[in-house]
């Protein structure tokens, strides 16, 4: 039997966002956008900021589940590491409405999984490029608090 694989935690990112754009009602779902207005990155080997100019692109389907791509850009060290993560986020209808109106809510109560991916040219960031991972998130009113974890 292969064993399992396991998790390393690899760094927090809080990110900070302005007001959802909103395009409304689409074929696919309600469809949103929110800028990313900066943020902070820190883990146990890596420290950086998310600089702004970023957005989390969302479609928020009949069913309540929230499909986001979130593209941005990390500064560590100097070098700039781009950021694509792809996540599903869902809880019970009164929660969805709760965080679709900003109010705070428990993070407990809601469904926040992705799979990041990042492409960066520095030599010292090269294990990002070679490895997969995953992360948690927890939508606040004014940002979201996202834990990665490498796959090993």
């Amino acid at each position: 039997m292969t064993e399992a694989p396991r998790l390393e935690f690899v760094f927090e990112a809080r990110v900070a966002i302005a007001l959802a754009i909103e395009m409304g009602e689409t074929p696919r779902g309600r469809r949103r956008m929110i800028p990313i207005t900066g943020g902070a990155v820190e883990g146990p080997n890596f420290k950086g900021e998310v600089l702004p100019g970023g957005a989390d692109w969302q479609i928020i389907r009949p069913d309540g589940v929230a499909e986001l791509t979130a593209q941005y850009v990390i500064r560590a060290d100097g070098a700039n590491i781009a950021v694509i993560n792809r996540a599903l986020r869902h809880a019970p209808p009164e929660v969805n409405a709760r965080l679709l109106a900003n109010e705070k809510v428990d993070p407990a109560l809601v469904y926040f999984r992705g799979s990041p991916t990042f492409a960066g040219a520095s030599p010292k960031h090269d294990w990002l490029n070679k490895s997969i991972f995953v992360c948690t998130g927890e939508r606040w009113p004014d940002g979201v608090k996202i834990n990665f974890f490498r796959v090993l």
